[in-house]
Parts: C-alpha cells; structure tokens; sequence
C-alpha cells in the first residue's frame, strides 16, 4: 500500500512536468493494495476481538500486530529508498566520467 502511494504521488508530480508520463500503478491495482491491507487489518482486528484470552494477551497481540505493520512498512520504504540511491549514485557517477 505505502509503494502504491508513493509511487502515485511522484506520478502526479511528474505528470505536471510532463503530461505524456505514464502512471506506473492502474487503479485496480491501487484499489487492490488499499483492499487487501484494510482486509488484514479488519481480520487481524476481528481475531483479536473474539479471542477468549485475558486482556493483558490480547493487548499483547494487538501491540504485537501493529508492530509488524509498522515495521514492515519501514523495512519497505528503507529498501526502496537505497534502491533509488543506488540508482540515483550511479547515474550521477556515469555523468562525471
């Protein structure tokens, strides 16, 4: 979800610069990562309040969930922001030769 909007954000910016740019997401594929991450959250949310465990496990969980989710979406952008550098380094170094 966080690359869809991202990567929708640099496109409407470089749409202003240039009106031929091409989108690299559809929006089925943009509705599809918005459904499926507001999916995982609403089962995760549904499992969470129908376990028969103390609250303390619960919340246990739930803090353990929303963890996960930040976590992974850090470890995503962290990757794909060293990809960019990489490329970013190694055009700019092609230009100086």
């Amino acid at each position: 979800m966080q690359k869809v909007v991202r990567d929708n954000d640099e496109d409407n910016f470089l749409r202003e610069q240039n009106p031929n740019h091409r989108r690299r997401n559809t929006s089925a594929f943009t509705f599809l990562s918005w459904a499926g991450f507001l999916l995982a959250v609403l089962f995760q949310f549904v499992g969470l309040s129908t376990l028969e465990e103390p609250l303390y496990v619960v919340g246990y969980y739930a803090i353990a969930s929303v963890f996960l989710i930040v976590s992974c979406l850090v470890l995503q952008k962290t990757i794909r922001d060293n990809e960019e550098d990489n490329l970013n380094n190694s055009s700019f170094s092609n230009e100086s030769n």
